[in-house]
């Protein structure tokens, strides 16, 4: 019985389709530029088979996707290929976690509601070590140091090397929710202080934080746990969320989905503190 594909080959597998389809062109002319079958073609768009880096690019000439595109289609579907940090930590990355981080450390833009915890990409190291420590995927000091690294190392490929747009809205409980006692949250309170104050006072920040607070009451996505919204330079029709959950989560990449997360991501924003009011509210905790 065959499993369900990685995201990043439906991924690309929808969007071939779509290009294809846009064009009129029938399985078999595809597989006419790849001199191949079109059962082949079929596997490649469903994401039941990959697709080398050279056939990749030759249909994607043909169907006339601008350079742009193309690059970003290669990167998603390619960056796993080479030896990436990630492949160190398969003890607590699994198959699906690192196709998520290939995807993270692809995207150009990255929208992420975290209701009830400060989100992985930014928290301090000791933050992620009381989490790590808690969680009971982790067994033993090895995998929890390999926990910990992960976070960093993703911190590191996105807020530093690829500085896509980021944009957070965190809810006030996780603000509340003590991890690791005062020592580890009042420096946690302050690195979000200083993101949000960053993001108020930058025109078009590459990152935003929000804080969704308990006076805002009903709210979009409020029977939602976490999750991310992955999006790809100029490929307006490309996108992934990423609902997360103990067993690793869900991917969705169907237009329809992506486009009703965003929508909801929006509405959040909306009922959220402004950053300038979110930062207030953090540096009064954090002085607490």
């Amino acid at each position: 019985m065959t499993g369900t594909p990685p995201v990043r080959r439906r991924l690309l597998g929808a969007a071939l389709r779509r290009y294809r389809e846009n064009l009129g062109y029938g399985l078999d002319e595809a597989a006419r530029i790849l001199e191949c079958d079109r059962s082949k073609i079929s596997r490649i768009e469903t994401g039941q088979r990959g697709i080398s880096a050279k056939e990749l690019r030759e249909l994607l000439t043909e169907y006339g996707v601008p350079a742009g595109e193309q690059a970003a289609l290669l990167a998603v579907a390619h960056r796993g290929r080479q030896h990436g940090w990630w492949q160190d930590y398969q003890d607590v990355l699994s198959d699906a976690g690192q196709d998520y981080v290939i995807m993270e450390t692809s995207a150009s833009e990255i929208l992420a509601y975290a209701p009830h915890q400060v989100p992985d990409l930014l928290q301090t190291q000791e933050y992620a070590r009381t989490v790590a420590a808690a969680d009971p995927g982790c067994n033993g000091d090895e995998q929890r140091a390999h926990a910990v690294e992960v976070k960093l190392a993703r911190q590191r490929a996105v807020l530093s090397e690829r500085r896509p747009r980021l944009e957070f809205v965190v809810g006030e409980a996780a603000l509340h929710q003590v991890v690791g006692g005062a020592g580890v949250m009042r420096p946690q309170l302050a690195r979000l202080a200083v993101l949000a104050d960053e993001g108020a006072r930058a025109p078009g920040p590459a990152v935003s934080l929000q804080i969704l607070p308990f006076a805002a009451g009903a709210y979009a996505v409020a029977g939602c746990g976490p999750m991310a919204v992955l999006r790809f330079a100029d490929t307006p029709g490309l996108g992934v969320v990423h609902l997360a959950a103990l067993s690793g989560g869900v991917s969705l990449e169907r237009g329809e989905d992506v486009a009703r997360y965003i929508r909801a991501f929006a509405q959040l924003r909306t009922a959220a503190l402004t950053p300038a009011a979110s930062a207030r509210l953090l540096r009064a905790m954090a002085r607490d």
